[in-house]
């Protein structure tokens, strides 16, 4: 069949010719209805976009002052998100005289990593940014 039958068939029913893949040598074309080929697309685009799933980066701040109790609670939260699948950034914020022992905020952040070693990964190593010591986690590939 000529490509002039082709295009006589193809106005008869409605349809078009359209190239489904250009960079194939040579390239592919079908007969068919550009609308409707169209409308599958964006479904397939849309269908795609809603099975993909976004990770999402929570914050947590800390102090390097911080009790026993708040610290569980804290680690207990930053679990909940990385076993959601959520990447975590842990800020520690040091103010006025707290800048003369950052020591004892490095400890604190370093045990609070120690703590989640079995649910997250240390994604960004700790380190002072101005007066915040921040770092990010993100969860344990399964």
């Amino acid at each position: 069949m000529s490509s002039r039958d082709a295009q006589e068939r193809a106005y008869s029913y409605d349809l078009d010719l359209v190239c489904v893949a250009p960079q194939a040598q040579p390239p592919v074309c079908k007969i068919l209805d550009y609308g409707k080929y169209r409308f599958e697309q964006q479904k397939k685009a849309k269908e795609a976009k809603r099975n993909q799933k976004v990770t999402e980066v929570k914050a947590l701040r800390l102090s390097p002052v911080i009790d026993v109790g708040d610290f569980d609670t804290k680690v207990k939260q930053v679990t909940k998100w990385l076993q959601e699948g959520n990447k975590v950034k842990i800020d520690m914020r040091f103010r006025g005289r707290m800048m003369t022992r950052q020591d004892v905020g490095k400890k604190v952040m370093d045990s609070f990593l120690a703590s989640l070693s079995g649910v997250g990964n240390v994604e960004k190593q700790p380190n002072m940014e101005g007066n915040t010591l921040s770092c990010v986690i993100s969860p344990v590939k399964k």
